[in-house]
């Protein structure tokens, strides 16, 4: 049987079978390299370092108590979050104006909100720091 009437390709055949790689796909290639893994995920799964999620509860407790941030308040609220990293604070409570939260540090996620009139009692349990902005 001769190798060219066969319905399979040889090695010999296989390198005209596919198209030549050219320039831009290279560039395209090697652009990548330069992102790390971490770089990537993050940009995937929509973790940025800067950006703070709401937890569904916390997103109910705004909605419920009528709590609007302003984007200055954000702002402290996000830095406060960072400084509470630097410290290694795992589980923080963020006092932003006359408003607190309870934030998961490593997630950067708010986990539950209140204003003052919610914190009469003063009381914050399972946390292991606090920031006021």
């Amino acid at each position: 049987m001769k190798i060219q009437d066969s319905q399979y390709l040889s090695a010999l055949q296989i390198p005209n079978q596919f198209p030549v790689q050219n320039n831009s796909t290279r560039k395209a290639v090697s652009q990548t390299e330069g992102t790390s893994f971490q770089d990537i995920l993050a940009g995937k799964t929509g973790r940025t370092e800067g950006t703070l999620k709401f937890s569904k509860h916390a997103v109910n407790r705004l909605a419920d108590r009528n709590i609007r941030l302003t984007d200055e308040q954000m702002g402290r609220l996000s830095d406060g979050t960072q400084k509470a990293g630097a410290k290694g604070i795992r589980e923080s409570l963020v006092i932003v104006d006359q408003l607190a939260f309870i934030v998961n540090v490593p997630n950067r996620t708010v986990v539950t909100a209140m204003d003052q009139a919610e914190t009469e009692e003063n009381i914050f349990t399972n946390i292991d720091g606090a920031v006021i902005m």
